[in-house]
Protein backbone atom coordinates (compact mmCIF):
# COMPACT_ATOMS: atom_id res chain seq x y z
CA UNK A 1 0.00 0.00 0.00
CA UNK A 2 1.47 3.28 -0.97
CA UNK A 3 -0.16 6.79 -0.19
CA UNK A 4 0.98 10.56 -0.30
CA UNK A 5 -1.19 13.64 1.29
CA UNK A 6 -1.88 17.02 -0.80
CA UNK A 7 -3.38 20.27 0.36
CA UNK A 8 -7.01 18.97 -0.99
CA UNK A 9 -6.57 15.51 0.89
CA UNK A 10 -4.68 12.08 1.07
CA UNK A 11 -4.79 9.37 -1.97
CA UNK A 12 -4.08 5.53 -0.55
CA UNK A 13 -3.16 2.72 -3.73
CA UNK A 14 -3.92 -0.77 -2.50
CA UNK A 15 -3.32 -1.99 -5.61
CA UNK A 16 -6.86 -2.74 -6.17
CA UNK A 17 -8.04 0.85 -6.03
CA UNK A 18 -7.09 4.29 -5.36
CA UNK A 19 -8.74 5.92 -2.73
CA UNK A 20 -9.41 9.39 -2.65
CA UNK A 21 -9.89 11.35 0.95
CA UNK A 22 -10.50 15.02 1.18
CA UNK A 23 -9.31 16.87 3.54
CA UNK A 24 -11.78 18.77 6.13
CA UNK A 25 -11.01 22.26 4.41
CA UNK A 26 -12.19 20.59 0.66
CA UNK A 27 -14.26 22.05 -1.48
CA UNK A 28 -17.66 21.62 -0.83
CA UNK A 29 -18.19 18.91 -3.89
CA UNK A 30 -15.08 16.98 -2.70
CA UNK A 31 -16.45 17.16 0.92
CA UNK A 32 -19.79 15.97 -0.63
CA UNK A 33 -18.32 13.58 -2.63
CA UNK A 34 -16.55 12.13 0.76
CA UNK A 35 -13.98 9.15 0.48
CA UNK A 36 -14.09 7.56 -3.33
CA UNK A 37 -12.91 4.10 -4.04
CA UNK A 38 -11.55 4.45 -7.67
CA UNK A 39 -11.30 0.33 -9.09
CA UNK A 40 -8.25 -0.01 -11.53
CA UNK A 41 -10.71 -0.94 -13.84
CA UNK A 42 -11.84 2.69 -13.88
CA UNK A 43 -8.74 4.43 -14.23
CA UNK A 44 -7.97 6.00 -17.76
CA UNK A 45 -4.89 7.33 -16.41
CA UNK A 46 -2.55 8.53 -13.38
CA UNK A 47 0.09 10.81 -14.06
CA UNK A 48 2.32 13.42 -11.76
CA UNK A 49 2.45 17.12 -13.20
CA UNK A 50 5.76 18.46 -11.72
CA UNK A 51 6.12 22.30 -11.10
CA UNK A 52 8.79 24.69 -8.93
CA UNK A 53 6.18 24.71 -6.33
CA UNK A 54 5.39 20.86 -6.11
CA UNK A 55 2.67 19.48 -8.90
CA UNK A 56 -0.39 18.02 -8.92
CA UNK A 57 -1.28 14.58 -9.27
CA UNK A 58 -4.48 14.32 -11.92
CA UNK A 59 -6.37 11.14 -12.46
CA UNK A 60 -8.30 10.27 -14.97
CA UNK A 61 -11.72 8.15 -14.86
CA UNK A 62 -12.00 6.03 -18.30
CA UNK A 63 -14.58 7.20 -20.14
CA UNK A 64 -18.19 6.04 -19.36
CA UNK A 65 -16.85 4.93 -16.03
CA UNK A 66 -17.85 7.58 -13.67
CA UNK A 67 -20.61 9.45 -14.10
CA UNK A 68 -19.73 12.63 -12.04
CA UNK A 69 -17.30 12.89 -14.84
CA UNK A 70 -19.39 12.03 -17.78
CA UNK A 71 -21.57 14.95 -16.66
CA UNK A 72 -19.42 17.49 -16.08
CA UNK A 73 -17.12 16.75 -18.51
CA UNK A 74 -13.91 18.63 -17.60
CA UNK A 75 -16.08 21.89 -16.56
CA UNK A 76 -15.44 21.45 -12.72
CA UNK A 77 -12.94 24.16 -11.39
CA UNK A 78 -9.94 22.52 -10.40
CA UNK A 79 -10.16 23.27 -6.73
CA UNK A 80 -13.23 20.91 -7.03
CA UNK A 81 -12.08 18.11 -9.08
CA UNK A 82 -11.64 15.36 -6.72
CA UNK A 83 -9.27 13.57 -9.24
CA UNK A 84 -6.83 16.22 -8.64
CA UNK A 85 -4.22 16.44 -5.65
CA UNK A 86 -2.10 19.09 -5.09
CA UNK A 87 1.40 18.72 -4.39
CA UNK A 88 4.00 20.39 -2.09
CA UNK A 89 7.62 19.62 -3.39
CA UNK A 90 8.32 18.15 -0.34
CA UNK A 91 6.30 15.31 -1.52
CA UNK A 92 6.87 15.58 -5.22
CA UNK A 93 9.37 12.29 -5.36
CA UNK A 94 6.42 10.86 -3.04
CA UNK A 95 3.76 11.68 -5.39
CA UNK A 96 6.27 10.40 -8.72
CA UNK A 97 6.44 7.17 -7.33
CA UNK A 98 2.47 6.95 -6.35
CA UNK A 99 2.03 7.18 -10.17
CA UNK A 100 4.39 4.99 -11.43
CA UNK A 101 2.77 2.64 -8.69
CA UNK A 102 -0.87 3.00 -10.50
CA UNK A 103 0.15 2.62 -14.14
CA UNK A 104 2.27 -0.36 -13.04
CA UNK A 105 -0.62 -2.26 -11.58
CA UNK A 106 -2.70 -1.41 -14.42
CA UNK A 107 -0.24 -2.72 -16.64
CA UNK A 108 -0.47 -5.52 -15.05
CA UNK A 109 -4.30 -6.15 -14.50
CA UNK A 110 -4.49 -5.34 -18.18
CA UNK A 111 -6.98 -2.28 -18.18
CA UNK A 112 -8.32 -1.70 -21.43
CA UNK A 113 -8.04 1.41 -23.07
CA UNK A 114 -10.48 1.99 -24.58
CA UNK A 115 -14.65 3.52 -22.68
CA UNK A 116 -16.10 1.18 -20.04
CA UNK A 117 -19.71 -0.54 -20.85
CA UNK A 118 -21.18 0.03 -17.62
CA UNK A 119 -20.70 2.59 -14.89
CA UNK A 120 -17.78 1.67 -12.83
CA UNK A 121 -18.27 4.10 -10.09
CA UNK A 122 -21.70 4.87 -8.14
CA UNK A 123 -23.78 7.55 -9.19
CA UNK A 124 -24.42 10.29 -5.83
CA UNK A 125 -27.26 9.13 -3.33
CA UNK A 126 -30.46 10.79 -3.57
CA UNK A 127 -32.61 12.93 -3.00
CA UNK A 128 -30.37 15.93 -4.20
CA UNK A 129 -31.50 19.71 -4.52
CA UNK A 130 -29.95 23.09 -5.31
CA UNK A 131 -30.39 26.66 -5.15
CA UNK A 132 -29.81 28.97 -8.34
CA UNK A 133 -30.63 31.67 -9.67
CA UNK A 134 -34.02 30.39 -11.37
CA UNK A 135 -35.20 29.02 -7.92
CA UNK A 136 -34.40 25.24 -6.27
CA UNK A 137 -33.74 21.96 -8.82
CA UNK A 138 -34.24 18.33 -7.36
CA UNK A 139 -34.04 14.88 -8.45
CA UNK A 140 -35.70 12.60 -6.30
CA UNK A 141 -34.11 9.27 -8.63
CA UNK A 142 -37.04 9.45 -10.78
CA UNK A 143 -37.93 12.92 -11.64
CA UNK A 144 -35.98 16.50 -12.27
CA UNK A 145 -37.95 19.40 -10.70
CA UNK A 146 -37.32 22.98 -11.32
CA UNK A 147 -39.60 25.24 -9.10
CA UNK A 148 -38.70 28.86 -10.35
CA UNK A 149 -38.20 31.61 -7.88
CA UNK A 150 -38.93 35.39 -8.05
CA UNK A 151 -35.90 35.73 -10.44
CA UNK A 152 -36.55 33.60 -12.94
CA UNK A 153 -37.67 34.86 -15.96
CA UNK A 154 -41.56 35.37 -16.24
CA UNK A 155 -41.75 32.89 -19.54
CA UNK A 156 -40.26 30.55 -17.06
CA UNK A 157 -42.95 31.29 -14.65
CA UNK A 158 -45.87 31.84 -16.49
CA UNK A 159 -45.26 28.05 -18.09
CA UNK A 160 -45.64 26.79 -14.37
CA UNK A 161 -42.76 24.20 -12.35
CA UNK A 162 -41.13 22.13 -14.37
CA UNK A 163 -41.16 18.32 -13.49
CA UNK A 164 -39.17 15.51 -15.90
CA UNK A 165 -39.45 11.77 -15.79
CA UNK A 166 -35.79 10.09 -15.93
CA UNK A 167 -36.98 8.38 -18.69
CA UNK A 168 -37.85 11.39 -20.83
CA UNK A 169 -34.57 12.47 -20.78
CA UNK A 170 -31.48 11.85 -23.09
CA UNK A 171 -29.00 13.78 -21.02
CA UNK A 172 -27.94 16.33 -18.56
CA UNK A 173 -25.44 19.08 -19.30
CA UNK A 174 -23.70 20.62 -16.17
CA UNK A 175 -21.49 24.19 -16.57
CA UNK A 176 -20.63 26.17 -13.41
CA UNK A 177 -23.92 28.89 -14.28
CA UNK A 178 -26.42 25.99 -15.55
CA UNK A 179 -28.25 22.84 -15.45
CA UNK A 180 -30.16 22.10 -19.04
CA UNK A 181 -32.02 18.86 -19.36
CA UNK A 182 -32.12 16.81 -22.71
CA UNK A 183 -35.58 15.60 -23.52
CA UNK A 184 -36.32 13.21 -26.11
CA UNK A 185 -37.24 14.44 -29.60
CA UNK A 186 -36.06 17.59 -30.59
CA UNK A 187 -35.55 21.17 -29.06
CA UNK A 188 -34.87 24.04 -29.37
CA UNK A 189 -31.89 26.30 -29.03
CA UNK A 190 -33.44 28.69 -26.38
CA UNK A 191 -30.74 31.78 -24.41
CA UNK A 192 -30.79 29.64 -21.13
CA UNK A 193 -33.30 32.48 -18.88
CA UNK A 194 -36.04 31.41 -20.96
CA UNK A 195 -35.46 27.48 -21.58
CA UNK A 196 -37.42 26.15 -19.45
CA UNK A 197 -35.42 22.96 -19.50
CA UNK A 198 -32.53 25.25 -17.98
CA UNK A 199 -31.94 26.16 -14.71
CA UNK A 200 -29.44 28.98 -14.12
CA UNK A 201 -26.73 28.88 -11.50
CA UNK A 202 -25.42 31.61 -8.64
CA UNK A 203 -21.89 29.60 -9.59
CA UNK A 204 -21.10 29.85 -5.67
CA UNK A 205 -18.97 26.99 -4.40
CA UNK A 206 -21.80 25.16 -2.73
CA UNK A 207 -23.99 25.49 -5.64
CA UNK A 208 -21.11 24.03 -8.16
CA UNK A 209 -20.93 21.37 -5.20
CA UNK A 210 -24.96 20.56 -5.07
CA UNK A 211 -25.73 20.99 -8.76
CA UNK A 212 -22.61 19.21 -10.01
CA UNK A 213 -23.76 16.17 -7.77
CA UNK A 214 -27.69 16.63 -8.78
CA UNK A 215 -26.78 16.05 -12.88
CA UNK A 216 -24.10 13.03 -11.90
CA UNK A 217 -27.36 11.56 -10.07
CA UNK A 218 -29.19 11.78 -13.21
CA UNK A 219 -26.75 10.84 -15.63
CA UNK A 220 -26.17 7.60 -13.56
CA UNK A 221 -29.65 6.45 -14.12
CA UNK A 222 -30.12 7.43 -18.07
CA UNK A 223 -29.10 4.33 -20.50
CA UNK A 224 -25.40 3.85 -20.43
CA UNK A 225 -23.64 5.82 -23.13
CA UNK A 226 -22.37 2.55 -24.95
CA UNK A 227 -25.97 1.63 -24.87
CA UNK A 228 -26.86 3.95 -27.17
CA UNK A 229 -28.42 2.83 -30.82
CA UNK A 230 -26.14 5.77 -32.45
CA UNK A 231 -22.79 5.05 -30.86
CA UNK A 232 -22.81 1.40 -30.84
CA UNK A 233 -20.99 0.00 -33.51
CA UNK A 234 -21.51 -4.19 -34.58
CA UNK A 235 -18.92 -6.33 -32.77
CA UNK A 236 -19.17 -8.82 -36.04
CA UNK A 237 -16.30 -9.54 -38.05
CA UNK A 238 -17.82 -8.83 -41.35
CA UNK A 239 -16.81 -5.58 -42.81
CA UNK A 240 -18.73 -2.07 -43.56
CA UNK A 241 -19.05 -0.49 -46.73
CA UNK A 242 -17.32 2.87 -47.22
CA UNK A 243 -21.00 5.02 -47.30
CA UNK A 244 -22.19 3.06 -44.10
CA UNK A 245 -18.98 4.10 -42.22
CA UNK A 246 -18.93 7.60 -43.72
CA UNK A 247 -22.78 8.02 -42.58
CA UNK A 248 -21.66 6.51 -38.85
CA UNK A 249 -18.95 8.51 -38.68
CA UNK A 250 -20.86 11.84 -39.08
CA UNK A 251 -23.36 10.57 -36.73
CA UNK A 252 -21.09 10.37 -34.37
CA UNK A 253 -19.27 13.84 -34.96
CA UNK A 254 -22.27 15.27 -34.45
CA UNK A 255 -22.45 13.46 -30.79
CA UNK A 256 -19.26 14.72 -30.09
CA UNK A 257 -20.28 18.29 -31.41
CA UNK A 258 -23.45 18.11 -29.62
CA UNK A 259 -21.16 17.17 -26.07
CA UNK A 260 -23.19 13.61 -25.97
CA UNK A 261 -19.80 12.12 -26.93
CA UNK A 262 -16.45 12.55 -24.76
CA UNK A 263 -13.31 13.22 -27.11
CA UNK A 264 -12.20 9.63 -25.81
CA UNK A 265 -15.92 8.34 -26.59
CA UNK A 266 -15.58 9.58 -29.66
CA UNK A 267 -12.15 8.79 -30.71
CA UNK A 268 -12.80 5.00 -29.85
CA UNK A 269 -15.89 4.58 -31.81
CA UNK A 270 -14.36 6.15 -34.51
CA UNK A 271 -11.24 3.80 -34.39
CA UNK A 272 -13.73 0.86 -34.36
CA UNK A 273 -15.51 2.23 -37.30
CA UNK A 274 -12.34 2.58 -38.89
CA UNK A 275 -11.52 -1.30 -37.96
CA UNK A 276 -14.67 -2.37 -40.36
CA UNK A 277 -13.39 -0.95 -43.26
Amino acid sequence: MTEVTGREGTWVFDYDAVRLAPAKGAHPLRLAVGELSVPLAAIGGLRFENDRKGGHLRLRPRAGADPLTHATRGALPEIADPYRLTIDPKAAASAEYFADGVRDAMLVAQVPDGPAEQWLLAGPDVPLSTTGEDGIASFDGERVRFEWGWAAESSKRSGGNREVDVSELVGIEWTQKAVRLRPVGPHGSQAASHDPNCFRLWGFKKDIAASALLAAAVTARLPHPSAGPSTSVSTSDSPLDQDTVLRRLRELGELRRDGILTEEEFSAAKQALLRKL
